[in-house]
């Protein structure tokens, strides 16, 4: 007798999937990937923001010379919209914690199925939270999450705990409001950032800076030259939703 496994329940329906438990985290990207809306094929090369073919991007940052932008890209496993928009909304904002173990299995589903963009990795750590953040560190919880999710250990991922990159002060948050206060809460926010540890393993390295949404790239622009400056060679990002941008 055969035995006929159930379809995974399809994004956003993954608390009542047969495979919530079990499912792998290329399960679950798969999965996800069928109902989430994609980064469209013409994109910017260094931001992923949708652009007409043969149009430059209208994101100042993307112009600037890779020195004083910091991070060399950005890649985003979907565009910051629907279900996806509203779960991470969930999560961060309301501490809906079994959205972190979903988006965790995406952030290495995506790592799994994109090897040439992971190659030379040398870090994967998450954009951090301070420890006060209420009502969850929802990105420390998604960066738990993917370490559980890479059950074969093949992204240099830390362990629950054991953050390389920490936030030791609260600074001012940026959601609505000026362009420049965004830029100033950004710069505060790199400021405030430590990476823990011997800091000789950082130099000469490549560094993935993972975070929920990316808009302009102001804050990825600010951890990154901090990163730099303590030695990196090279910084990239990854996020779960690149928010499309109106400039």
């Amino acid at each position: 007798m055969t035995t006929v496994l159930p379809d995974p329940a399809g994004f956003p329906d993954c608390p009542v999937c047969a495979y919530l438990v079990t499912g792998t985290a290329r399960l679950c990207s798969d999965c996800a990937g069928r109902t989430l809306q994609p980064v469209a094929d013409s994109r910017c090369p260094v931001c992923s923001q949708a652009v007409a073919p043969g149009r430059q991007c209208g994101n100042w940052l993307c112009a600037l010379p890779e020195p004083e932008r910091g991070f060399s890209r950005v890649d985003a496993v979907a565009v910051y919209s629907g279900a996806l928009r509203n779960k991470i909304h969930r999560l961060k904002y309301d501490g809906a914690y079994g959205w972190a173990m979903i988006f965790g299995r995406l952030l290495v589903g995506w790592m799994e199925s994109h090897p040439e963009q992971m190659r030379g990795v040398d870090h994967v750590v998450g954009n951090p939270t301070h420890p006060g953040r209420q009502p969850i560190q929802h990105i420390e919880a998604i960066m738990d999450a993917a370490y559980t999710e890479d059950v074969a250990r093949t992204f240099p991922l830390s362990p629950p705990g054991t953050h390389r990159l920490i936030k030791q002060a609260e600074t001012p948050r940026s959601a609505n409001k000026s362009l420049d206060d965004k830029r100033a809460a950004a710069a505060a926010h790199a400021a405030a950032l430590t990476w823990t540890g011997d800091t000789g393993d950082i130099k000469g390295g490549t560094i993935l800076l993972v975070d929920d949404v990316f808009t302009s790239g102001a804050q990825l622009q600010h951890v990154a030259l901090r990163l730099r400056a303590s030695g990196a060679a090279d910084v990239r990002g990854l996020v779960l939703a690149r928010v499309p941008w109106s400039g």
